[in-house]
């Protein structure tokens, strides 16, 4: 194994529990497939069929996820339907949900390691999930695919594990793409992002969307505002100001609902949420206003959207687990699966945004200006800012 000491901005945020980046405006029945029912606690008695590494027959797989579980339509249901794309491939393969309560990191950490000795894969959602790289090392046989987070081991160092495949994404990308739809679509002229905490991946979608605002004023003939209330501005792990618009939870509908409600009064019309269930409130003050539209994030958001015969989401930005944890599978089942952390962005597909027809309300030529420039970005031509990326929304690669 490789190791490195884990700075500051890492140490802490992998320390926080991410419960979900992106808004969630229901909690969708959990679709099974396999031999998998409902979600369940960690039990002694889950089944024994391990699958022998190369062959895969019956590859017996867990996903412990955050309170949300793995139906709330977003981030754990996105891995969540990896699984059971796997699954639909390899129906001697079975899959047990495993929903963490209380989102605390210590019992992140906990439930992971009550079932690893039932398990062949275990899939884990989250930045709280960081800690488990002790009981990787000490279950050499089981495979982790650990998103959002790379693993530490017991000195709360970063490290590198032969069978952990742990996934982080360039979340400023997908945040790229949602800023210039909302410059490009915004008939106010004014536009805002709403975010959760400001853990780096929030940050990066606030940045990617800023960025991509910038970008389109530049080059693309936009002239929108990006509108920041004071009152909530984030402060990011390292203790700095980051501006934006951050609700301080997760999971907090209410002030959601009144960030939402404020930037609507301030004259916003476009609106990117990348805030958990507090997104919810966000969602609710969008669909009550007239002639305001929602971006949504992490996958496709357009069913929240409806509201009576119309529908508020404009497009979606796209972070993409599911089709990396099926991947990471199907290494686990040939024999080919390898552990690393890795980043995933536009060159392997993982970022992105919706214009899949009827599944967004963007005009031919926003979908049209949004590509070209995203071209640039898969080619490392434009580098949207990030969190610790040294480069601000005002001043990044490709703005120029």
């Amino acid at each position: 194994m490789k190791k490195r000491i884990l700075g500051l901005v890492l140490s802490v945020s992998m320390a926080a529990a991410l419960l979900s980046g992106c808004a969630v405006a229901g909690t969708p029945e959990t679709t099974t497939q396999g031999t998998a029912d409902t979600e369940t606690e960690a039990s002694d008695d889950a089944s024994a069929e391990a699958a022998t590494e190369g062959n895969g027959a019956g590859l017996n797989i867990a996903i412990v996820s955050s309170p949300s579980g793995v139906d709330d339509g977003s981030f754990n249901e996105n891995n969540y339907d990896g699984i059971l794309a796997y699954i639909e491939e390899n129906p001697d393969a079975k899959v047990t949900p495993v929903r963490e309560d209380s989102g605390d990191t210590a019992a992140a950490v906990q439930a992971v390691a009550d079932i690893v000795a039932d398990y062949d894969v275990i899939v884990c959602c989250g930045f709280q999930f960081a800690g488990i790289g002790t009981i990787a090392e000490s279950n050499p046989d089981v495979k982790f695919i650990l998103v959002d987070s790379y693993p530490t081991n017991e000195n709360g160092e970063e490290t590198e594990y032969e069978n952990v495949y742990a996934m982080q994404f360039k979340e400023q990308e997908s945040g790229f793409c949602a800023g210039i739809a909302a410059a490009l679509e915004t008939k106010s002229g004014k536009v805002a992002v709403v975010n959760g905490i400001a853990y780096p991946s929030n940050v990066n979608y606030q940045y990617g969307f800023e960025s991509g605002v910038n970008y389109a004023n530049k080059h693309l003939n936009a002239t929108a505002e990006v509108v920041e209330l004071p009152s909530y501005a984030g402060t990011d792990v390292t203790g700095a100001n980051v501006g934006g618009n951050y609700v301080g939870s997760f999971s907090d509908e209410a002030t959601g609902k009144v960030v939402g409600e404020a930037l609507i009064g301030e004259g916003v019309d476009v609106v990117f949420v990348a805030a958990g269930a507090s997104g919810n409130g966000v969602l609710t003050a969008v669909k009550e206003a007239d002639g305001v539209y929602f971006i949504g994030c992490d996958v496709d958001q357009y069913n929240d959207g409806a509201d009576g015969d119309s529908n508020v989401v404009l497009t979606s930005a796209l972070k993409v687990m599911d089709m990396n944890v099926t991947l990471q599978l199907n290494n686990v089942k040939d024999g080919s699966f390898k552990g690393g952390n890795v980043l995933l962005g536009a060159d392997t597909d993982s970022t992105g945004y919706v214009k899949t027809a009827e599944r967004n309300q963007l005009s031919e030529e926003t979908i049209s200006a949004i590509d070209e420039a995203f071209a640039k970005v898969k080619s490392g031509e434009i580098v949207p800012a990030a969190n610790f990326s040294g480069t601000t929304p005002e001043d990044f690669e490709g703005l120029e």
